[in-house]
């Protein structure tokens, strides 16, 4: 085949073919493109039934608020209609409340008004009794109130001390019988063997041949003696017998020892002197240590501290009334014990008071301050419980008692010291005690007499009727026991007692 006439039929292919391609492409976009009309149409009208839906539920909710709104509106309107409907009648209320207030204020003025003229008319018949009265009884008022407040004071004082000693009376006799059963019990299960020991400073020699080797050449002897011991060596006309003189019970006790060991040994020089002194002032110090621990042992007070054993020790060789204090101290402590324990305190704390109460005495020769205060401020030194401290430091009410076994403590000690026969005194002393005692009574004014009784153990106090009443006596009673305890020194207690006696006399004629 003819080349030329391929090639146009080839072309002539290629055209029909091109013209039929765009003719099925033409054709297939006018059908979607009337197909995607058709769906734009149709999603159109589904928004406009949409739109046409949600309008209509939209109108329905609105009517539906608005309704609710009408609602509460009236439902609001209501209720301020029937608030306003109560405030009306509350306003009502309050109007008439204030018209009858008004009448009775009214009334009240009215009877206000009558009330004053009958209290002036009062005050007027008051005023012309009171000036009747006062030229009657020849009184001013403030006179009469004057003699009515002083009968007025009278009789309550009558009153106040009936009743002050009715009260003290019941429990003086409840405290009394109390106490006779505590103590009768104490005293019977403590029952000391012997109740009064002497400390003798007199040193027995064979001869009067002694004296002389006892003074030495030119009283060499004494003279190294006495300054070494710290003590006075009085040889006098006495047979037999040479007294050692000193305040230091230890050093004295330590004297006698030494000077007793010297004669009976015969060496007597200055150098022997010394080294017996200092042996037996080794052997008075372990005596002192040992006493102390036996003391503690037999009060059953036990940890105390060896500072505090020594210091008790030395109460060996101390008396007091011619009572021996360490013994005194030990029969304290138990007699503190049995009280305690009638009582319900704590008998630990009782019998270490009791044991320790004057512990100051081994010490009051060397310083300064009462016995009762120095013991305190030594045991608080060594760790005493300060229940302890406090029992020694007021024993003697130099301080507040704090607690019941202070108390106790100083019972005891003054049960101790108050049995007979426990102390005992020289008759120098006792004149001395009974004379200040009725002195120190008759210092206070109103006494009339005084007398000191049972071996100054008691003083009875006659006042004057016109000057002392009933309710005095009690306080004159009470003050003059107070300075008997703080002014004098004496063993066991007194008796203070105030008689107010009133004579009426007559005579018939």
């Amino acid at each position: 085949m003819n080349p030329g006439i391929v090639i146009i039929i080839a072309i002539a292919t290629l055209i029909a073919g091109v013209a039929i391609g765009y003719y099925f492409f033409t054709s297939r976009s006018k059908q979607e493109k009337a197909r995607l009309q058709i769906k734009s149409e149709n999603i159109l009208l589904e928004a406009e039934e949409k739109a046409k839906e949600l309008e209509l539920q939209a109108k329905d909710k609105a009517i539906q608020f608005r309704q609710q709104a009408d609602a509460e509106v009236s439902r609001r309107r209501a209720e301020v209609t029937r608030e306003e409907d109560r405030l009306t009648k509350r306003r009502e209320e309050l109007d008439n409340r204030t018209d009858r207030l008004e009448k009775r204020e009214q009334a009240l003025n009215k009877r206000q008004g009558a009330v004053d003229k009958r209290s002036n008319e009062v005050e007027e018949m008051y005023e012309k009794e009171v000036g009747e009265l006062e030229r009657i009884s020849q009184l001013s008022q403030a006179d009469a109130r004057g003699v009515l407040l002083a009968e007025v004071e009278k009789s309550a004082r009558d009153d106040m001390a009936r009743i002050i000693r009715q009260v003290e009376a019941e429990a003086q006799e409840d405290g009394d019988r109390k106490a006779r059963e505590i103590i009768t019990t104490a005293i019977q299960r403590v029952a000391s063997e012997h109740v009064s020991e002497i400390t003798t400073s007199t040193v027995s020699i064979p001869s009067d041949e002694m004296k002389g080797r006892i003074i030495g050449r030119n009283g060499r002897n004494i003279h190294a003696f006495e300054q070494a011991a710290g003590v006075d060596v009085i040889v006098d006309d006495t047979p037999e017998a040479v007294t050692i003189s000193c305040f230091d019970p230890v050093r004295r006790e330590i004297a006698r020892r030494s000077l007793a060991k010297l004669v009976l040994d015969g060496r007597i020089h200055p150098a022997h002197v010394e080294k017996v002194l200092k042996n037996e002032q080794k052997e008075v110090e372990r005596i002192i240590a040992d006493a102390g621990e036996q003391a503690a042992f037999d009060a059953g007070v036990p940890g105390l501290h060896p500072e505090i054993t020594k210091m008790l020790g030395r109460l060996k060789f101390r008396t007091s009334y011619g009572q021996n204090q360490l013994d005194h101290a030990v029969e304290v402590a138990r007699l503190s014990a049995v009280i305690a324990a009638e009582l319900g305190a704590n008998v630990e704390i009782a019998k270490a008071g009791g044991l320790l109460h004057d512990l100051g005495k081994a010490m009051d020769h060397n310083m300064e301050g009462t016995h009762a205060l120095l013991g305190a401020d030594f045991a608080k030194r060594y760790g005493v419980n300060p229940i302890v401290v406090n029992a020694i430091a007021s024993h003697h009410h130099e301080l507040e008692q704090e607690s019941v076994e202070a108390a106790i403590a100083e019972s005891a000690d003054a049960i101790s010291g108050a049995r007979p026969g426990a102390r005992r005194e020289s008759l120098e002393q006792y004149i001395q005690r009974v004379r200040a005692l009725e002195d120190l009574a008759n210092s206070f004014k109103g006494v009339n007499q005084s007398f000191a009784l049972q071996a100054g153990r008691e003083v009875r106090i006659f006042v004057k009727p016109e000057d002392i009443d009933d309710l005095e006596s009690i306080r004159l009673a009470r003050d003059i026991a107070k300075n008997i305890e703080e002014t004098m020194h004496y063993p066991g207690q007194i008796k203070v007692t105030v008689i107010r006696e009133t004579r009426a006399v007559d005579y018939a004629k």
